[in-house]
Formats: structure tokens, C-alpha cells, sequence
């Protein structure tokens, strides 16, 4: 049986897929370029998406694909919505909402999962304040990779870990969207955590 695996998550995992197909520019199409991956893949990122959104499009966006694998990359904006447009996803919501697509998609096509953090660099002190909000989430994501039994890709843990080897600048200049070496960073982390 040839593997599948679907990447699915927001801006970040997306990075432009429908006008460079079929990965985008991002760190899909460099896992994608090592040939460390085995068989189909497939991004459905789609930019602005948050956990909701991605569960309205997952029976046609992860489903239909019967994936063996499944690497979701979500919550970012999830924590954005808050500060930028009063919008909250309180994390009982998330984590309820994310256990629930989690479980029927195990039920589906039981497919290996890839659960990645959501990360965060704090390019003005304004952005610390957003941490009582997406650690939480992180947490969340956490817990999940261990009922699951899931692969978990630490990328928050791993670029805050970075920070005074690279300026954040070189990373994501605006703290979430990788630069071209972030995604290169975050194809070599998921991976080492995910494949290797």
C-alpha cells in the first residue's frame, strides 16, 4: 500500500500551494525535496485557518485522501484572533474540537498522526502577553500526541531555543511566518521527529 501523508494546518504550512503546486514554498515542499519521505504527499494548508476552520474542510481535505499519515500544524492563529480582533477559542473549545477530529479520523483511516506546536517568537514585548494564551494550547497539543500516540514536532520549543543563535529577524520576522531558513529549520526538526 503506498503511504499517504496529508499536511494540513494555516499560512504557514500553506505558503502560497496554489500558486507554486503543488507544496507551496514552504517547509512541505523541503521535506517534500529531501527524499527522506515516502511515497504521496499532499498540502491542504490554507492561510488565516484555525482549528474550526479546519474541520469544516476535513472530510474533503484529509479524509477523502485515506491518508496513512496526517501532520497538523494549527492554533497559531487560534491565539492571534484574540488580541488582533477580540475573537477568543477558549482552550477547553480547542482541545475538545481537536480530540474530536483526532478520533474520527483514527476511526476513518486510522492514519499515524504528526501533531506540531504552534510557535511564537516575541518580536515586541507585546507578544509575550500573547503566551497565556497559546502555551496553554501548546499544552493542549501535548496531551493529544500522547493519547494518540502521536509523533509531536516541538517548533515552539525548538525556535525559542534558537533565539541568540540566529536573530529572530532570520527566522520570522514578524515571529510566525518562517523565513526560507525557519522552513528549512522546521523540514529538518518535523523530520527527525516525525520519519528518521
Amino acid at each position: 500500500m503506498t503511504e499517504t501523508t496529508v499536511f494540513i494546518g494555516d499560512s504557514v504550512t500553506d505558503c502560497g500551494r496554489i500558486d507554486l503546486p503543488p507544496f507551496g514554498d514552504g517547509y512541505v515542499r523541503d521535506i517534500a525535496n529531501s527524499g527522506k519521505l515516502d511515497g504521496n504527499i499532499i498540502n491542504v494548508g490554507t492561510s488565516g485557518h484555525r482549528l474550526v476552520d479546519l474541520i469544516a474542510r476535513w472530510d474533503q481535505d484529509v479524509l477523502a485522501h485515506n491518508p496513512t499519515r496526517v501532520s497538523i500544524a494549527i492554533g497559531i492563529n487560534d491565539t492571534w484572533r484574540r488580541y488582533d480582533d477580540n475573537d477568543i477559542t477558549s482552550i477547553e473549545d480547542f482541545k475538545r474540537n481537536y480530540d474530536e477530529v483526532l478520533e474520527k479520523t483514527k476511526n476513518a483511516c486510522n492514519p499515524e498522526f504528526v501533531l506540531c506546536e504552534p510557535f511564537l517568537l516575541h518580536v515586541n514585548p507585546e507578544m509575550k502577553t500573547w503566551r497565556e494564551d497559546l502555551d496553554p494550547k501548546i499544552e493542549a497539543v501535548h496531551s493529544l500526541a500522547k493519547k494518540y500516540d502521536a509523533k509531536l514536532v516541538p517548533f515552539d520549543e525548538y525556535f525559542n531555543g534558537l533565539i541568540g543563535k540566529h536573530a529572530i529577524e532570520e527566522l520570522a520576522d514578524d515571529g510566525i511566518h518562517p523565513s526560507a531558513l525557519g522552513h528549512e529549520l522546521m523540514a529538518e526538526l518535523w523530520l527527525a521527529k516525525a520519519v528518521l
